[in-house]
This record gives C-alpha cells, sequence and structure tokens, in this order.
C-alpha cells in the first residue's frame, strides 16, 4: 500500500478567509474516500488541490510522488481522474457522447483538429459500454438527462486510466432513482481491484456507496474526523460536523441522518 496523495499542514487563505485550516490527509492506492461536511466546509477547496488545480497557502502537497510547486502540473493532471460541476460546463452542448468521452485523451473538452489512435477509440468504446452509454455514442452532451451527464463525465475521467479518482458532488441535482443508479455503479467502482484510488465529496449521507472504505469530515476548513467509515460515522463526529445533534441510521452498510430533538 502506498500514498497517491498526501496533504501535511495545509492553510488555504483567500483575502482574509482561510478557506482550508491545517488539514493532514492521506489516501492510499486502495483506498475509497468520502468527504462530507456542511456547505462552506472546505470539500471542493480540498478537491481542487488533490486534482493540483489550487496550490496551498502552507503545507505540503503530495500527489501521485509529486509535490505541488515542484512538478508541471500539466504532466501531472492526465494522471488525476476529475469530475465538478466547472468542468461540465466545460464540454460543449453540440459535442457527441462518444467525443466527450475520448478529448480527455488529449486534456480538451471539444473536439477540434486533434487524432486519436485505435487505443484511445477501444478505451473510449470500452468505458461507454461499462457505464451503460453505448447507445448514446452519437447522441448531443446537450441533449442527455441530468443522470446520462453524469455517468458520461465519470467515463471522461476515467479515459486516461488514472491513477486517482476525484468526484466533486457526483449525484447532485438527480431525483431518487438517478441518485440510486448512480450510488450503486459507483459501488461497483469501488469494488474492482483495477480502480484507482477514489475521493467523493458529497453532502449527503445517503449518496455513501457500501464498497467506501474511508471517510473525511469537515467543518470550517478544518478536519474533524477521519479514517474507516466504521469508525468516523458516528453521531458524536457527524452532529460536530453539521453543528446539530443527529441520529445515525444505518440499513446494511449505506447511511443516513436524522435531526435528534
Amino acid at each position: 500500500m502506498s500514498a497517491v496523495l498526501k496533504m501535511t499542514d495545509i492553510d488555504l487563505v483567500r483575502g482574509e478567509k482561510k478557506l482550508l485550516d491545517h488539514v493532514s490527509w492521506t489516501v492510499n492506492d486502495s483506498e475509497r474516500w468520502v468527504v462530507l461536511g456542511p456547505n462552506g466546509a472546505g470539500k471542493s477547496t480540498l478537491l481542487s488541490i488533490a486534482a493540483a488545480r489550487l496550490h496551498p497557502t502552507r503545507g505540503s502537497a503530495e500527489i501521485l510522488d509529486e509535490t505541488l510547486g515542484r512538478v508541471d502540473v500539466f504532466e501531472l493532471r492526465p494522471r488525476i481522474g476529475l469530475t465538478s460541476a466547472p468542468l461540465a460546463e466545460q464540454i460543449p452542448a453540440r459535442e457527441t457522447v462518444f467525443n466527450t468521452v475520448v478529448t480527455a485523451a488529449w486534456g480538451v473538452a471539444g473536439r477540434w483538429r486533434e487524432q486519436y489512435d485505435d487505443a484511445d477509440t477501444d478505451r473510449a468504446n470500452v468505458l461507454l459500454r461499462d457505464w451503460d452509454l453505448q447507445g448514446l455514442a452519437d447522441r448531443k452532451f446537450g441533449s442527455l438527462s441530468s443522470g446520462e451527464k453524469k455517468r458520461v463525465l465519470i467515463a471522461r475521467a476515467l479515459m486516461t486510466d488514472p491513477e486517482l479518482l476525484l468526484l466533486d458532488e457526483p449525484a447532485s441535482g438527480l431525483d431518487v432513482g438517478g441518485r440510486e443508479d448512480l450510488v450503486v455503479r459507483l459501488d461497483e467502482l469501488a469494488a474492482s481491484a483495477t480502480a484507482p484510488a477514489v475521493v467523493m465529496v458529497t453532502h449527503h449521507l445517503e449518496e455513501v456507496p457500501e464498497n467506501f472504505t474511508h471517510a473525511l469530515l469537515m467543518r470550517d476548513g478544518a478536519v474533524v474526523a477521519a479514517g474507516p467509515v466504521a469508525d468516523v460515522m458516528t453521531p458524536t463526529a457527524l452532529s460536530q460536523t453539521y453543528g446539530l445533534p443527529l441520529k445515525l441510521v444505518r440499513v446494511g452498510r449505506r447511511f443516513a441522518a436524522f435531526r435528534q430533538d
């Protein structure tokens, strides 16, 4: 087991606001992490550093054995798969599903004059099949349902066979059926021995797949608790994280939380 991500005593300051506060966190190559916390907790900011898209103000961030500030991030980023709302907005609505996935090989959001070899084409087709998108290959990205778009973006994030997969609220905006479909698919990915290390940010306990192994709880830019899911997902830690008394409900290895009156 080796670390794919190691943050040591990280701060991120913007103006007079501290977005991250002395965060230390390690993700190993066989682990699947969920990052939970209220709005403004610093979850997406933390993921942006993990994706080599932000640098910390203080502290050290090591990603795939490279240290931010000492590495060309444009060489590092193809080794990291990322889904996020800002990246989704960069995909042209007129782009086909196939091109949305395959263009990740060049790190571009829309196909232009770049050429793709047979290996790229084969890889994209495998991902379309794996994410049940093969029948949508020629559809325009902008015509898809929310759930279909989410699956396309995850397939795109996996196109370069990354060593680290970062998912920023992948189920946001989905109805219950769409959410559950995506959670099952993410659970299958998490259970695969060939999958990369995975980090998923979410607001909702219901979105945590069964096979995720670790949890990081955040509040006000700081770590409340981090470690194996069984140790971290407790009423006490969750109540501290969200700032109100919570009752934790478990159904199998899935979770839900309710206010404790």
